[in-house]
């Protein structure tokens, strides 16, 4: 009788959970159960799963709709009629066709029209018309039985009570951005769309027994289900599982040849082992199509970075999938193939942020549109949004809104309209709101993606499943992570620079080289990493200076204990402690050190974590990497997760441990599984980092430039430039004759990019950058003028940048100039003019130029300046002696400094106070930090951006010195003398 239910996937109408829908169908003791969301099959699978928990038989349907008005409902037969149903609205959502009045041309699919459309034609043998038990009595004006032999009953579920009903009513308001008073019938489901007791249905019915025959037929005749066990991944690469098992094991061993040489048998016994492991398990194909995008994007000259538990294969390092070297870090492959995690190693592939599209666009041409999609994810209500949503349909005033979604369980704010908004949220938490994109997800399927789900056709322009990566995995369709970052756009801008500045060809993927470069390792170990992928922020360059890192081992240690919920948890300051006094401390237990001695007895990777659920705890390794899972937030079941962490506390009593070392072995588990990275995680990312590292080491300039244009870095734009110069490069403000949109180097002169420009527009950039192109440099302003044509504002602009001062004129003398031009400027069709007639010239007033204007207009261009420093527009020619170089000589001294403010780091203190940690660049343009107590911060609070001169005790933690800032006041700059 239940043909048309929805759930919480129809978004901001249906109400039901997957798991209360289906649980209170069984309640109520129905043997079927179809769910026919609107617009969308996200919950299909999780339905069907459900239903077979529950012994249910599930019908698989969809109800379309435009906006507010029901057109149809497809119920299908089978999961043949499932994909039609799918690959109706996916060509609808891809703009293929558009939704009509009536169905298609189903072949497995039941249609449902709802009773008292008007369908000017004769019912297809599939097409039925639905009737509402509410509607029954109007069939008594029906005198056509041949029109009664095409109806079925038709009980929509959307709530399961009154106050379900609200709940609906709610969402339907945020769906329409209305008040909820203002909400119309059509815009809300009837308040009967509830699990009706069965009897009344059928009471209601009673005159019209073919009604009821009609619907017992189609539920009948009607089933879905899914295979949850066998993979739906792509099955071959070559079409043949043989010729891949080939194909493979050709590949692999010419790269066992690049990687190792010919002669390693030790390399050779590993990659024969892993081939048998792979081929066993039906990866083939996987590794192979990882290789094949590899393949292409190397052809592209696209840099890539492959991490993910898949970097601990040799197969896929000799594949080139990843530049990680297994047997030098010991890593075991064969962690990844326990009984509940019988899926292949997962492949994150990292591409610059500028090269990703394409490669996603080849893997839709390469495996074809019908079989490849983007993974989709559920953006839910929650937080701060959920309580503006409500409070928005309520009527609350932006005020009040502010405040309860700022503290919406503070008492304070507590009255009866908050309580109520409370309320709602409460139940309305967790919600899907919106369908979204997976951040790299990418699936290519054996079968039809659309035999899974529909389609939608988000802005970045490539179909995307409706549901995300727990169904894609229930399901065993694995995604691949095709991902973006700018590090490695820092990285192929760089060679490119040093290509085209030094004539250089550099080669990156020979890290077993750059790992052993002394040049490279030295400027680790002085934390000499402005700009270097992952290893650059405040606190990273306090771990390499605490733990002197000088190698690529400690740095993937590093790379994993920086992490959030490390630091808090005391770990990573115990772990520096037992690096630099290994015979200074106790393990807490024989299993840590047998277990965890390579890392000191600290858990350092999600290894470890399992390493101590295992030998520690006597879990198995599957319910270890269940527990590592669901602590990353990657896996759903809550109970089951309980359930192991029960197994896991009562185990540690069965074998006596003292229940302080339990907690305590817990309490680290905790800390580190949330936040900890696999060891080949780690590893890939400090491959980047060296990579990093040899491009800054050699060729200083063009990496910082590559750096500045790629702008991902973890500061902001000025810091690079501050480095740049540092580093040696000669610094020049924009130049019409000499900048290109982004920043450029020659030499040691860089010159700044146009694209810095506050308020220059991309086409006036353009412009000039073809005519100059085209017919050379520009002699001066008036020339300027003739052949680019800008508007005053953007002509103004560029002269205040500095952009003309090669005419070795002054800015107000050339501003003068400029006016004057365009006031007398002729207007003259666009292009070259045939004869050019000489501008009169007129005897101008002496302007001077000050260099403190100067660098104002660069503040208010730029953001930053260059023509001075900050330093040099302060008031007070204060210097202390005390540098960042020379810090560590005042270890324990109070001290003056004055610094540049880079960077604020907000920390909350176990007493809920606040204390800042700060980085700061001297007058020298090094970088210092400083440590911001709540008693000092109170008194002495940063006020934004600026120079400060600065009190405090300098402390030295393992050789890295800091200031604990006692005082703090922000320095003045001299006047802006521009009268602004």
């Amino acid at each position: 009788m239940y043909l048309n239910c929805h759930s919480y996937y129809s978004l901001r109408y249906g109400t039901f959970s997957m798991e209360e829908l289906v649980s209170q169908a069984k309640q109520m003791r129905l043997q079927t159960l179809a769910l026919t969301d609107i617009n969308n099959s996200s919950g299909m699978i999780d339905f069907v799963k459900a239903c077979n928990e529950q012994g249910l038989k599930a019908i698989g349907g969809m109800e379309f709709r435009e906006e507010d008005t029901l057109i149809f409902i497809g119920i299908a037969r089978n999961n043949e009629g499932f994909r039609e149903l799918n690959e109706y609205r996916s060509a609808i959502n891809l703009g293929e066709q558009k939704l009509q009045t009536l169905a298609p041309d189903f072949q497995n699919v039941f249609v449902i029209y709802p009773f008292g459309k008007t369908i000017n034609r004769e019912l297809k043998i599939y097409e039925f018309i639905g009737v509402k038990p509410s509607e029954a009595g109007k069939l008594l004006r029906l005198n056509r039985q041949t029109l009664l032999n095409k109806m079925v009953i038709r009980q929509p579920v959307t709530f399961s009570d009154s106050k379900t009903f609200y709940l609906h009513k709610n969402l339907r308001a945020i769906d329409h951005n209305l008040l909820l008073s203002h909400l119309k019938p059509g815009m809300i489901a009837d308040e009967d769309e509830y699990f009706m007791p069965q009897i009344e249905i059928l009471k209601a019915f009673e005159s019209y027994p073919q009604i009821i025959e009609n619907t017992r037929q189609i539920m009948d005749e009607c089933r879905i289900s899914f295979d949850f066990k066998s993979t739906k991944n792509k099955r071959t690469f070559t079409g043949n599982i043989n010729d891949d098992k080939a194909l493979l094991e050709k590949l692999s061993l010419e790269g066992l040849h690049y990687r190792y040489g010919k002669q390693n048998k030790k390399a050779e016994t590993r990659i024969r082992t892993e081939l048998d492991i792979i081929h066993k398990q039906e990866f083939s194909a996987y590794f192979l199509i990882t290789w094949d995008i590899i393949r292409y994007s190397m052809s592209q000259d696209f840099y890539h970075v492959g991490r993910g538990s898949g970097a601990n294969s040799i197969v896929a390092y000799c594949l080139k999938i990843t530049d990680v070297d297994p047997i030098d870090l010991n890593l075991h492959f064969e962690r990844f193939l326990n009984p509940k995690r019988s899926t292949p190693p997962d492949f994150d592939i990292d591409f610059s942020w500028t090269d990703r599209e394409k490669v996603q666009e080849y893997i839709f041409k390469r495996y074809g549109a019908r079989h490849t999609a983007l993974l989709g994810t559920s953006v839910t209500f929650r937080g701060k949004s959920l309580y503006r949503e409500l409070g928005k349909v309520h009527g609350l005033p932006k005020e009040e809104i502010d405040l309860l979604s700022k503290y919406p369980e503070q008492e304070g704010h507590k009255n009866r309209i908050n309580q109520h908004i409370h309320n709602i949220a409460m139940m309305m938490a967790d919600f899907p709101n919106q369908r979204s994109i997976h951040a790299g997800g990418i699936l290519i399927s054996e079968e039809p993606v659309t035999c899974y789900t529909a389609l939608d056709l988000p802005p970045k322009g490539f179909p995307t499943a409706q549901w995300d990566m727990y169904v894609a995995e229930s399901i065993r369709l694995e995604k691949l992570d095709i991902l973006s970052q700018r590090g490695i756009g820092h990285i192929r801008e760089a060679a490119e620079l040093v290509r085209k500045n030094q004539g250089k060809d550099i080669d990156v993927h020979r890290v077993d080289l750059l790992k052993e470069d002394e040049k490279i390792k030295a400027q680790l170990q002085r934390a000499e990493t402005n700009g270097c992928f992952y290893i650059e922020s405040p606190a990273m360059r306090g771990l390499l200076k605490k733990l002197k890192c000088n190698d690529y081992l400690t740095l993937v240690a590093a790379s994993s204990i920086i992490r959030p919920g490390v630091a808090s948890s005391g770990m990573m300051k115990e772990y520096i402690y037992r690096f630099h006094n290994p015979d200074k401390f106790k393990y807490i237990h024989p299993v840590m050190k047998e277990q965890l001695e390579e890392t000191h007895g600290v858990m350092v990777y999600q290894e470890d974590v399992l390493k101590v659920c295992h030998h520690f705890a006597g879990l198995d390794l599957a319910d270890a990497d269940v527990l590592r899972r669901a602590m990353s937030g990657k896996y759903r079941s809550k109970l089951e997760f309980q359930q192991i962490v029960d197994k896991f506390f009562s185990n540690c009593r069965e074998r006596g441990y003292p229940e302080s070392i339990t907690k305590e072995v817990w309490r680290q588990i905790e800390s580190f599984a949330g936040y900890s990275f696999s060891k080949a995680h780690s590893a890939s990312y400090a491959v980047e980092s060296f990579q990093s590292l040899y491009l800054k080491s050699y060729f200083p300039l063009e990496f910082q430039v590559a750096v500045i244009n790629n702008f991902g870095g973890f500061y902001r734009t000025w810091v690079y430039f501050n480095e740049t110069r540092r580093q040696g490069g000669n610094i020049h403000l924009p130049c019409v004759n000499r900048s290109d949109y982004k920043t450029n180097i020659k030499g040691k002169d860089i010159f700044t990019g146009f694209i810095h420009l506050s308020n220059l527009e991309q086409k006036t950039a353009e412009k000039l950058l073809e005519e100059r192109e085209k017919n050379g440099h520009f002699q001066n302003v008036e020339d300027f003028i003739r052949r680019v044509s800008p508007g005053i504002e953007q002509l103004v602009l560029l002269i205040r940048s500095g952009a003309f001062r090669f005419t070795g004129k002054t800015k107000p003398a050339l501003l003068w100039e400029a006016y004057s031009l365009q006031k007398t400027e002729v207007k003259r069709p666009k292009g070259q003019w045939l004869f050019h007639e000489e501008t009169k010239t007129y005897k101008m007033p002496v302007l001077e130029s000050k260099l403190l204007e100067d660098a104002y207009d660069e503040i208010e261009l730029l953001r930053f300046p260059i023509s001075m420093s900050y330093f040099d527009m302060l008031q007070t020619s204060f210097r202390s002696i005390v540098k960042a170089r020379n810090m560590n000589n005042y270890t324990g001294k109070v001290v003056r400094m004055l610094g540049l403010l880079v960077h604020i780091k907000y920390v909350r203190t176990v007493r809920k106070e606040t204390m800042n940690f700060g980085t700061f660049l001297d007058d020298e343009g090094e970088m210092f930090d400083t440590t911001h107590l709540p008693d000092s911060l109170r008194s002495y609070p940063f006020r934004g951006d600026g120079i400060y001169l600065i009190l405090g005790k300098v402390v030295d933690d393992f050789g890295y010195a800091s200031i604990e800032v006692q005082k703090m006041a922000k320095m003045p700059f001299q006047p802006d003398p521009r009268g602004m």
